[in-house]
C-alpha cells in the first residue's frame, strides 16, 4: 500500500473510531445488515459441519437471564465454528406454548368481558393466531439484540404447517406400532386450567399444614394385639377419606399381621375395605397405617394396582365433590364393586370446605384421634396458582420401554456426550425408572390429537378424517368428531432438531437434513434433561435412521448449564424482586422505570412495597447502559459448565471497562502509526523477525499460545476459560506491557526505521488478530473495530469477521525461552515501580537505578530490552555494579540474585526506609523459617521427590542471601 493511500485508510480509521466507546453507536444497525448479507446462512461448501437447534423459546415470553446465557454460549460455538471454516447452521424458531399462551389470550379476552366458553373453539384460536402475529415477535426480536448468528430464513414456530404435518405423522406412526395408547390413569390435574399438565409444570412450595389421625373400625369383631377396636390412620387430606378403597400396613410390621386381609368400616361411607401388607407402608413413621386412596395418590395408585383395589374418583375436573363417584377396577375399568354414591351433605361442596366439614364430622362421630402440626410440600400449578390434584382421567400416552433403550444405549457407548460428564448418571436414573408419558392435554390451543370417535365410541387415529374413513371402510354416514385434546408441547419439542430441518417438508433443501443432522450440541439447563433431552433423544431414534439402518442421535453432544442466580446466590423469580432482564443491562434504565417494572404485576401490596424498598436501595441510580458485548463477555466468563452462575452487576461493569481498554488500545495503535502532520508512518507488509527485539518476539510467541489455548478450551466448552485467555492475553500482555514496550522504541530516535515499521505491523498483526478471536464472545465491539484495522493488513479479502478466519496458531513461533526473558524483564521492571511505590516517588521522577549481580546472561537481555526498560520504569541512568562493589545507601528489590537499587539520597527519609525493610524483613523471615522447619522435618526429606527438596533449598538460600543484604542496608540507614 503506498504512503498516500496508507494515510488515508489510517486517517479514514480514526474518523471512524470516536473518542470514547460507545455500545449503543456501534450495535446500532450492525445485525440488521449481517442478517442482510445472508452471514448467518449455511454453505454446504466444507467438508466438516456444526449445527444447533436452538431451545424453542415461548412465543409468549421475553427474554430472561437464562435466554441471555444459553444464547450467548450457542452463539460463541456457532461463531466459532463457522469461523473455523464448518458448514454452520443454528437453527432458531419458537414454540407455542400450549397452556401459556391459551392464558395470555384469555386474560386478554377477559378484560373485554370476553369468557374462552364464549368463543367457539375456531374462533378461539383465530384470536390466539391475531395474538400471536401481534407480539410474537417480541423474543425473536430480543434475541437478535443479544447478537445471536442465528439463520432467520429458517425460523420455524411449533404450529407451522410444516412440523404440525411432522406431529400428526410421528404421532401416527407410534400409534400402529403399538406405542401411543388412551388409558385411564392418574394424572397431575389443574382444576383452574381443567387440565393434566406435566410435572416441570408442578411447582412444590413448602407449607405449614395439619395432619389428621382418624379411627377406622375394625369390621367383623376384629381387633388389634391391644384390645383397640379401631386402627389410627393420619392423613394430610381429610376430604380424600370420601374416597379411600383399603388400607395398607407393613406385612413385617407385628402390630398389624394378624389383620392383614380383614376389613376396616369406612366412617361416614359406610364402605367396607380391606387391610393389605405392604411395604409401602412405615412402620417407623405415624401409627404405621396409611389410607390407600388408589383415584387421588400417586403412591396410593400403585399400592392399588398391586393389591388390585378399585379405585373411586370422588372429585369434579374444577375440584368439588360428585354427586356420584366414578368407580373403577384396578386396571381402568368401569366397576359396580362400590356403590356410586356420595353422602348428600357433601355433594357439590369444594374441596376445602369438604375437608373441614370432614374433620367436623368425624370428630362429632367421636372418630378425630388428634390434630397435629405438619410441614409438608403442595404441589401448585405454576400458571393456574391452585393446589393440584392427582386425578384420574382418560388420557393419551406413549409406551416408553421400547423407545427407553436405544436411548440409554446412546449414552453408554458415547454416541452422546454429556458435559459435565455427571448430568450422564442424573440422564440414567430417570431412563432407568421411566413411567408411560401422557401426551394429551385439555386445552383448545396446541396440535390437536388426530383421532375421531364414532357414535360407538371407537376410536380412528389417522392424519385426517378422509384418512380415518378410508383407512377403517367408513361411509359418509357414519359420524365422526374429532378428539377435543390437544398435545403436550414437549411431544412437538421432542422433534424440534428433525422437524425443523424439513423430514416430513418436501419443499426444503434436501442437503440439509443430511448435512445438519444430527446436530453438533444440544444446550440446556439440567431442569429439562428428562422432560426434554431424553425425549428427543427416543422419538428421534425410533424415526431417524442413519445410512445404515441404525438409529440416528438427534445430537452428538448435550451441554448442560447451572442456573443464573442473583450476586447473593437467590434463584432470581418476581416474587423475590431480583429479576434482571439482559434487555436493562444492555440499553440501561432508569431507576424509577425498574421499580415499576419489578412491582406492575405483584397482586400484594406489602410484597411490592418491599420490592421497591429492596430496588431503590440497590440500583440506587438505576442500571447503565453496559452494552451487548459486556454482557456476553460476563456470561461466558461465568460459564463453568454445570455449574450456576451468581451474577454481579459489578462484573458487568468490569467487563464493560474491558471493552473500553480495546477500544483505547486500538485507537492508540492507530494514532502512534501516524506523525503529528498526520501522514502515515511506515508500516511493514509482512513480518520480518530480523528486525524484532524481545517483546515483539514474546508479543508472537504469546499470542500463539493464546491461539492454542483457545482452541483447547472451545473444544472443551470451557468458555469461562476461553474468556480468561482473551482478557489475560489483551489485557494484560497486550495492552499493560506490549503496547507500552512498542511506544517506548517508537519514541526512540536511535532505533531504526526498518524495525519502527516492524513494531507497527506487529502492533496492527496482534490487535487484529486478537479480534479474530475474540468476535465469537464480543461480536459488534471486534466487528467495528476489525473493519478499521484490516485494511490496513490488506486482510479484508472479506466483508465481514462474522465469516473471516479464526486464527490457528503457529506452533514455530512459540519460543518458552522468549517467554522466560519477558518474564525477566517484567520483573525487573516491576523491581523498580515497587521501590518507586514504596518510597513514594511519583511517576514523574527519573531514577539512577544500579543493577548489582547480574549474571552474563542478565546483561546479554539487557542488552535487548534496555531501552524499553528505561523507558518504562522511568530511569534517568543505568549502572551496572560488580559483586561485592561498594554501594551507596539504596533501597533495593531483588529479581531472582540480581539486585535492583535504587540510592536513597535526595530521594527518602530514612527513618520511612527503615520502616518499609523491617516490615520486608519480617515478611521474609517468615517465609524462611517455614522453609526451615519444612527441610527439617525428616518425613517430607525422605517422601518428597528430590528435585522438591532441593528447590525447596535453593529457595532458602535465595531468601537468606536476600536478608543478608537487607540487614547490610539497615546498618548502613542506622549510620546516617
Amino acid at each position: 500500500m503506498s504512503n498516500t493511500n496508507l494515510t488515508q485508510s489510517i486517517q479514514n480509521a480514526l474518523s471512524q473510531l470516536e473518542n470514547a466507546y460507545s455500545p449503543a453507536n456501534i450495535e446500532q444497525g450492525m445485525y440488521q445488515n449481517w442478517e442482510e448479507q445472508g452471514y448467518f446462512k449455511p454453505t454446504f461448501d466444507q467438508p466438516q459441519s456444526f449445527s444447533i437447534a436452538l431451545p424453542p423459546p415461548n412465543v409468549t415470553g421475553s427474554l430472561h437471564m437464562g435466554h441471555g446465557f444459553n444464547n450467548t454460549i450457542m452463539d460463541t460455538l456457532t461463531r466459532y465454528h463457522r469461523m473455523s471454516g464448518f458448514n454452520t447452521l443454528w437453527q432458531p424458531g419458537t414454540d407455542h406454548a400450549g397452556i401459556a399462551t391459551q392464558m395470555v389470550v384469555e386474560r386478554r379476552l377477559n378484560k373485554q368481558g370476553i369468557k374462552r366458553k364464549d368463543l367457539s373453539r375456531e374462533d378461539f384460536i383465530d384470536k390466539i393466531w391475531e395474538w400471536k402475529e401481534e407480539s410474537g415477535g417480541n423474543i425473536t426480536s430480543q434475541i437478535r439484540r443479544l447478537g445471536s448468528s442465528v439463520d432467520w430464513s429458517r425460523e420455524r414456530f411449533t404450529m407451522d404447517d410444516g412440523l404440525s404435518n411432522t406431529v400428526k405423522e410421528v404421532f401416527v406412526r407410534l400409534h400402529e406400532d403399538g406405542l401411543i395408547y388412551r388409558g385411564k390413569r392418574l394424572v397431575n390435574w389443574d382444576p383452574a386450567l381443567l387440565t393434566a399438565i406435566s410435572d416441570l409444570e408442578v411447582e412444590n412450595k413448602d407449607v405449614k399444614g395439619k395432619m389428621w389421625h382418624f379411627h377406622y373400625p375394625l369390621a367383623d369383631g376384629k381387633s388389634t394385639k391391644d384390645g383397640k377396636n379401631y386402627i389410627v390412620v393420619a392423613t394430610t387430606r381429610p376430604e380424600t377419606v370420601l374416597g379411600d378403597t383399603g388400607v395398607a400396613v407393613n406385612p413385617k410390621d407385628e402390630r398389624y399381621q394378624d389383620l392383614i386381609g380383614s376389613f376396616v368400616e369406612l366412617p361416614i361411607v359406610g364402605r367396607r375395605i380391606p387391610i393389605v401388607g405392604d411395604d409401602h407402608a412405615d412402620m417407623e413413621k405415624g401409627t404405621g397405617c396409611v389410607k390407600i386412596t388408589p383415584a387421588h395418590d400417586f403412591n396410593d395408585y400403585e399400592v392399588g394396582k398391586r393389591h388390585e383395589l378399585p379405585m373411586i374418583n370422588i372429585l369434579t375436573e374444577d375440584a368439588f365433590i360428585r354427586e356420584s363417584a366414578e368407580v373403577f377396577d384396578s386396571k381402568g375399568n368401569a366397576s359396580d364393586v362400590y356403590s356410586a354414591e356420595l353422602p348428600a351433605s357433601y355433594q357439590g361442596v369444594e374441596r376445602f370446605k369438604a375437608r373441614k366439614q370432614l374433620v367436623a364430622e368425624m370428630d362429632e362421630l367421636g372418630l378425630l384421634e388428634k390434630i397435629e402440626d405438619n410441614d409438608m410440600t403442595v404441589p401448585y400449578g405454576d400458571r393456574g396458582g391452585v393446589v393440584i390434584e392427582p386425578m384420574l382421567t382418560d388420557q393419551w400416552y406413549v409406551a416408553v420401554d421400547k423407545l427407553a433403550k436405544p436411548a440409554i444405549d446412546a449414552v453408554e457407548n458415547g454416541d452422546i456426550e454429556f458435559v459435565p460428564a455427571q448430568y450422564k448418571n442424573m440422564y440414567m436414573a430417570w431412563m432407568n425408572d421411566l413411567q408411560d408419558w401422557c401426551i394429551s392435554r385439555q386445552l383448545w390451543w396446541g396440535h390437536r390429537i388426530p383421532a375421531w370417535y364414532d357414535d360407538e365410541g371407537n376410536i380412528y387415529v389417522a392424519r385426517d378424517e378422509a384418512e380415518a374413513r378410508s383407512k377403517h371402510g367408513l361411509s359418509d354416514d357414519v359420524t365422526l368428531r374429532q378428539d377435543d385434546d390437544v398435545l403436550d408441547t414437549w411431544f412437538s419439542s421432542g422433534l424440534w432438531t428433525f422437524s425443523t430441518l424439513g423430514w416430513s417438508d418436501n419443499t426444503d433443501d434436501p442437503r440439509i437434513m443430511p448435512t445438519f443432522h444430527p446436530t453438533s450440541v444440544l444446550v440446556t439447563g439440567f431442569d429439562i434433561i428428562f422432560f426434554w433431552v431424553a425425549r428427543m433423544i427416543m422419538l428421534t431414534m425410533h424415526f431417524i435412521k442413519n445410512e445404515d439402518g441404525t438409529p440416528q442421535v438427534p445430537f452428538k453432544t448435550v451441554y448442560v448449564h447451572g442456573l443464573v442466580r442473583d450476586g447473593s446466590g437467590q434463584k432470581m423469580s418476581k416474587s423475590k424482586g431480583n429479576v434482571l432482564d439482559p434487555i436493562d443491562l444492555i440499553d440501561g434504565i432508569d431507576l424509577e422505570s425498574l421499580v415499576t417494572k419489578r412491582t406492575s404485576n405483584m397482586m400484594n401490596p406489602k410484597d411490592a412495597a418491599k420490592i421497591e424498598k429492596q430496588t431503590r436501595k440497590e440500583f440506587a441510580d438505576g442500571i447503565p447502559a453496559f452494552g451487548t458485548d459486556a454482557l456476553r463477555f460476563t456470561f461466558t466468563s461465568l460459564a463453568s459448565t454445570g455449574r450456576d452462575i451468581n451474577f454481579d452487576l459489578k462484573r458487568v461493569e468490569g467487563y464493560r471497562n474491558f471493552c473500553n481498554k480495546i477500544w483505547n488500545a486500538s485507537r492508540f495503535v492507530l494514532m502512534n502509526c501516524v506523525d503529528k502532520e498526520e501522514n502515515a508512518l511506515p508500516v511493514a507488509e509482512s513480518a520480518n523477525p530480523e528486525q524484532w527485539g524481545l517483546p515483539e518476539k514474546w508479543i508472537i510467541s504469546r499470542l500463539n499460545s493464546t491461539i492454542a489455548s483457545i482452541h483447547k478450551h472451545m473444544n472443551q466448552y470451557r468458555l469461562d476459560m476461553v474468556s480468561q485467555d482473551i482478557y489475560e492475553f489483551i489485557w494484560n500482555e497486550y495492552c499493560d506491557w506490549y503496547v507500552e514496550l512498542a511506544k517506548a522504541t517508537l519514541n526512540d530516535d536511535a532505533v531504526s526505521d526498518e524495525r519502527k515499521a516492524q513494531i507497527r505491523y506487529v502492533l496492527l498483526h496482534v490487535l487484529e488478530t486478537a479480534l479474530r478471536f475474540t468476535h465469537p464472545i464480543m461480536p459488534y465491539l471486534t466487528e467495528q473495530l476489525w473493519q478499521t484495522i484490516a485494511p490496513l493488513l490488506n486482510r479484508k479479502d472479506v466483508d465481514s469477521l462474522v465469516v473471516a478466519n479464526f486464527p490457528t496458531a503457529d506452533d514455530g513461533l512459540i519460543s518458552e525461552q522468549t517467554e522466560h526473558d519477558m518474564t525477566w524483564l517484567q520483573d525487573m521492571i516491576a523491581g523498580v515501580r515497587n521501590i518507586r511505590g514504596e518510597m513514594k516517588l511519583g511517576n514523574a521522577v527519573q531514577l539512577p537505578v544500579l543493577l548489582q549481580g547480574m549474571s552474563d546472561e542478565e546483561t546479554a537481555r539487557l542488552q535487548r530490552v534496555e531501552n524499553q526498560f528505561k523507558a518504562l520504569a522511568k530511569i534517568e541512568s543505568l549502572t551496572l555494579v560488580a559483586d561485592g562493589e561498594e554501594v551507596p545507601l539504596s533501597s533495593s528489590s531483588m529479581v531472582g540474585q540480581l539486585r535492583v537499587l535504587v540510592p536513597m539520597k535526595g530521594l527518602i527519609d530514612p527513618t520511612a526506609e527503615l520502616n518499609r525493610l523491617a516490615k520486608a524483613q519480617e515478611k521474609l523471615q517468615k517465609q524462611a523459617e517455614g522453609i526451615s522447619r519444612k527441610l527439617g522435618n525428616e518425613g517430607f526429606v525422605s517422601k518428597a521427590p528430590a528435585q522438591v527438596v532441593e528447590a525447596e533449598k535453593a529457595k532458602l538460600a535465595e531468601l537468606e542471601g536476600q536478608l543478608s543484604v537487607m540487614e547490610k542496608q539497615v546498618e548502613e540507614l542506622k549510620s546516617l
